[in-house]
């Protein structure tokens, strides 16, 4: 089943980067609406709920995927018959799919405004919303050079390099822990999100944050491209975002880790870049400082203070 195999590969991150998370979370929901057999609409509810909660629990801090769930699952809100709630989740499931898509092109065309002929950029992780800026600059013909990290210890640097390579991008792959050192070289460092608090700060791949700090140093401008669904709207209540922690297999091999009986592997995901050291937010509805990310929570996401309270937005009974 789609749904199934959707939340284990997100799990598992052979499904990575949090707009790809959330256009498959969003096909695994359009997928299994079309499929269960259910007898009532009572029953079709309480079936997609649980699907909606499995995908969920996969990543708990991409808030791309609760976004891209809640989009998904607001169709249930008006729906008076199990055809039309069927027919209402799979339209808004292919509604997101297409947003999505398209956010991440404005998005390139907005952030590739911000990028001069002749700059040295500096990247990180392999975000979607990020690359497409640079991928675009190079596109008008801008000669850019590209400093992009491994990003330990998954090394999605790779799949990034692979990108700017066969885009034809000059790319320097450094270690994450050269940052600093190559600083000093770098114009402008453009990175993407997996969310965006009310506040503008920004929780992204780990070693983030080390990268921002070390770009407000250097006085160096650092840009985040995300698509508006990254927005975290929990925050406006005070939640703060789980930072996950994986499996310490990702670091040491098993076999060595058990020999090391006083050594604990931490391995934490991501980290929080304060709204301070970020000079632009590039959206799909155009590009704003940190501290208008509440506008974008409150304009463009659609959750109700209520939903808030609740947790998830998928007690569709309650809609406002």
């Amino acid at each position: 089943m789609l749904l199934t195999e959707t939340a284990e590969d997100i799990r598992t991150m052979k499904i990575r980067g949090a707009g790809r998370i959330a256009r498959a979370a969003a096909e695994a929901l359009r997928e299994y609406a079309g499929t269960i057999e259910v007898s009532d609409l009572a029953a079709f509810r309480t079936e997609m709920q649980e699907a909606a909660e499995q995908l969920i629990a996969t990543r708990p801090t991409a808030v791309s995927l609760p976004n891209a769930v809640h989009a998904v699952m607001s169709g249930l809100s008006g729906a008076d018959s199990l055809p039309e709630a069927r027919s209402a989740l799979r339209e808004r499931a292919d509604t997101f799919i297409r947003s999505s898509l398209h956010a991440v092109e404005e998005i390139a065309a907005i952030g590739a405004r911000h990028i001069s002929d002749g700059d040295v950029l500096m990247t990180h992780c392999n975000s979607e919303a990020a690359l497409a800026c640079i991928l675009e600059a190079d596109r008008q013909g801008k000669e850019i050079e590209v400093y992009a990290t491994e990003v330990r210890p998954r090394n999605q640097g790779l799949v990034t390099i692979r990108t700017l390579n066969d885009a034809g991008i000059r790319t320097n792959y450094i270690l994450d822990s050269a940052v600093r050192y190559f600083m000093n070289e770098v114009d402008l460092v453009i990175v993407g999100a997996d969310a965006i608090t009310v506040n503008g700060a920004v929780v992204n791949k780990i070693g983030t944050a080390q990268i921002a700090l070390a770009a407000h140093e250097a006085r160096t401008n650092l840009i985040v491209a995300a698509e508006t669904y990254k927005f975290a709207p929990r925050t406006i209540l005070g939640e703060l975002i789980e930072i996950e922690e994986r499996s310490g297999s990702e670091v040491l091999p098993d076999t060595l880790a058990r020999a090391l009986s006083h050594v604990r592997v931490r391995n934490p995901a991501f980290d929080v870049t304060p709204a301070e050291y970020v000079d632009l937010i590039v959206t799909e509805k155009g590009a704003i400082p940190p501290g208008l990310a509440y506008s974008i929570i409150k304009e463009y996401l659609g959750w109700s203070i209520g939903e808030f309270h609740k947790g998830l937005v998928m007690n569709s009974e309650n809609h406002e």
